[in-house]
């Protein structure tokens, strides 16, 4: 699918069976450890590979590896006990690990929660691999990744899987069991809301869908509570398999800190109950550095990834600098105040700088909130400036959310203004958060559309199981959301496709002269062994920034 880069079919699903691997993951609530299921014998030595391997952000020549070694039964995720372990690793250009290319040793101990991140460099570009894990006897599952194209290479196409959003108790990850059973991806880029904060049985779910429970059972704030949900949610079997096939290019949104953060606290954080809002924050930042195959300069996380001469892609983090947001009704007329922002100006500046000078193709951005303007409806400042102040409402029209870039509208048009003077007509924002499915324009002036013109497009996958429009209402899929989407549509031309309740995934194909997703929902999130079908297809053109319908990819 991707230039040079060679092919190397989907590995074999473990033959744990899911009844298993969910008694097993008793792991994390402190009662018992199982064995990643590998195709070697299993290792009499305690130690133990519980949950899985991964691989993520692919340089042309460097990926980051990661496991986590479980070295004594009681030393579970957020224990904070267990003796110091020496981990070999080694990567290699066969299954079968005789052409070892790199390999090294570290030690895993508490103080990192006894996970293991390796900077693995010295490789070829545009290759795939296969890496492991060995301690004390124990072999981890072997792991696929892949290198990205070197810098300035030709490159016809490249394929991703696009997902966000994943409750462990909205159901099973049906999503990234059949994304892993695709032999066309190169990576798996995941826009945020990798896990969720909440306390056991606190969060929407539809009735009957509740199939497992949260551990800790209760809301997680400090760096063990953190530790202890990431581990619980790499004892998922279809996130193991999807880890161990693909590299992960991942940001976080809110969820992964507590819901609707922002640079000085979240919605869900009582500092009277919960303490400081900057340890609960830097305690959350901890265990994802630990726990994710992620590359970060600290705690910065938003970077850019380039894949020859076709693809840059800007993975930006939208909580940790933005301003609070504002209230809707009593706060809407701050929204105009140039001083809000969402990036902060530090990361602003990086964007456009990036995006503006891009030598690549295309620019996509990984961006965790809908970028594109949801109005009701957009209002045109130039006619009703007069009558908005009269109101008190914003000057662009009512906004259906103020977590989006719609509660930063400054922001935003710094952003596009910057896109424009450059002359980017290839700018496509990936975008997760709100758990539906969204293809869109992204117009020069929403009032005015389409003969103001278009700026970029945008793509929102749905989530993986996360609540969405039926399930948070109590109402039958299909029933409520219909007119719901015809009221988007008919107030925001700029949509040109929407639906509320399914969950699922998006594929990005990323050929030289279109971007195309494609959207797969799921038929039924609380049955492991799920259907998938295709929902729909749209592309946008080199140099159209307008989306069109397409065909299935192939």
């Amino acid at each position: 699918m991707w230039s040079d880069l060679r092919v190397v079919p989907p590995l074999p699903s473990a033959p744990l069976s899911r009844r298993a691997v969910l008694r097993s993951s008793a792991v994390v609530a402190g009662t018992t450890v199982f064995a990643a299921a590998t195709a070697r014998p299993a290792a009499a030595a305690p130690v133990m590979f519980a949950h899985g391997v991964a691989s993520g952000d692919p340089l042309p020549d460097a990926v980051i590896l990661w496991t986590r070694v479980t070295p004594t039964p009681d030393a579970i995720p957020g224990s904070g006990i267990g003796p110091d372990t020496p981990v070999a690793w080694e990567i290699a250009r066969d299954k079968d690990f005789r052409e070892i290319v790199a390999s090294g040793s570290v030690t895993a101990s508490a103080t990192s929660d006894h996970t293991v991140k390796i900077d693995a460099t010295g490789l070829d570009p545009a290759t795939a691999y296969f890496y492991r894990f060995t301690a004390a006897g124990a072999v981890s599952a072997t792991g696929r990744t892949h290198t990205a194209p070197a810098p300035g290479a030709s490159l016809d196409r490249l394929r991703f899987g696009v997902v966000s959003c994943a409750n462990w108790e909205g159901g099973f990850f049906g999503a990234y069991r059949h994304l892993a059973a695709r032999g066309d991806l190169f990576a798996i880029v995941h826009l945020g809301d990798y896990l969720y904060e909440y306390a056991a049985g606190e969060y929407p779910v539809s009735v009957g869908t509740e199939v497992r429970r949260h551990e800790p059972a209760h809301e997680i704030v400090s760096p063990a509570d953190y530790r202890i949900r990431h581990g619980q949610y790499k004892t998922d079997p279809d996130l193991q398999a999807l880890h161990a096939q693909l590299p992960w290019i991942v940001v976080w949104d809110d969820h992964e800190a507590a819901n609707d953060a922002y640079n000085g606290g979240a919605e869900n954080h009582d500092p009277a109950t919960e303490g400081d809002w900057a340890q609960r924050k830097a305690a959350s930042v901890q265990a994802y550095t630990e726990w994710m195959p992620v590359r970060m300069d600290g705690s910065r996380l938003y970077r850019r990834l380039r894949f020859g001469d076709l693809a840059e892609l800007s993975m930006l983090d939208l909580r940790s600098y933005r301003t609070e947001q504002a209230r809707p009704g009593a706060d809407w007329r701050t929204l105009d105040d140039d001083s809000r922002t969402i990036t902060g100006a530090e990361q602003m500046a990086w964007l456009t700088a990036g995006l503006t000078s891009s030598p690549t193709r295309w620019q996509l951005v990984g961006n965790s909130v809908m970028i594109a303007p949801l109005l009701l409806p957009p209002l045109d400042e130039r006619t009703t400036g007069a009558l908005t102040e009269l109101l008190g409402i914003p000057s662009m029209g009512v906004p259906f959310s103020t977590d989006q870039w719609d509660g930063y509208p400054v922001d935003r048009q710094r952003l596009l203004d910057a896109i424009t003077t450059a002359g980017k007509r290839n700018v496509v924002f990936l975008t997760g958060d709100i758990h539906t499915s969204w293809g869109m324009d992204i117009p020069a002036d929403a009032a005015a559309y389409p003969g103001a013109g278009t700026v970029a497009t945008e793509f929102v996958v749905p989530s993986v199981t996360s609540a969405n429009i039926d399930e948070m209402l109590g109402v039958p899929p299909r029933s409520a959301s219909p007119s719901i989407e015809n009221l988007m549509q008919s107030t925001n031309r700029h949509v040109h496709y929407v639906e509320l309740d399914s969950h699922g995934y998006g594929v990005l194909d990323v050929e030289r002269g279109t971007v195309q997703m494609d959207w797969f929902h799921l038929a039924n999130k609380a049955d492991p062994a799920t259907g998938v079908r295709r929902a729909t297809g749209l592309r946008v053109a080199d140099g159209s920034a307008r989306v069109e319908p397409a065909p299935p990819l192939d």
